[in-house]
């Protein structure tokens, strides 16, 4: 149970996090700012590259017979890893 909750806690936290960037780009687009386009390829281009980590992960995990929770875990790392990088440097830049 106490495994639960734990989960429930980061995954509130991680949707919270990845609403406060949304929203972060968002305002950045809404502004005009000079930087809106390329922050727009960035999105793009680090979406595909964490998708990519993150189905890399899972595969070695289920490659290496630790199951389905722990190829989870492991693919949701790379995403947590861009969701918070994206956080700290769009919480920087407002």
């Amino acid at each position: 149970m106490n495994d639960f909750w734990s989960n429930w806690l980061e995954a509130v936290r991680f949707t919270c996090e990845a609403q406060s960037v949304i929203s972060a780009r968002l305002m950045l687009f809404a502004s005009g700012a000079p930087n809106a386009a390329d922050e727009a390829a960035r999105m793009i281009s680090e979406k595909i590259v964490a998708f990519t980590a993150a189905g890399i992960a899972a595969e070695r995990a289920l490659e290496n017979g630790l199951g389905l929770y722990a190829a989870a875990e492991h693919a949701y790392s790379p995403l947590k890893h861009c969701v918070r990088a994206n956080s700290g440097r769009l919480g920087k830049a407002a």
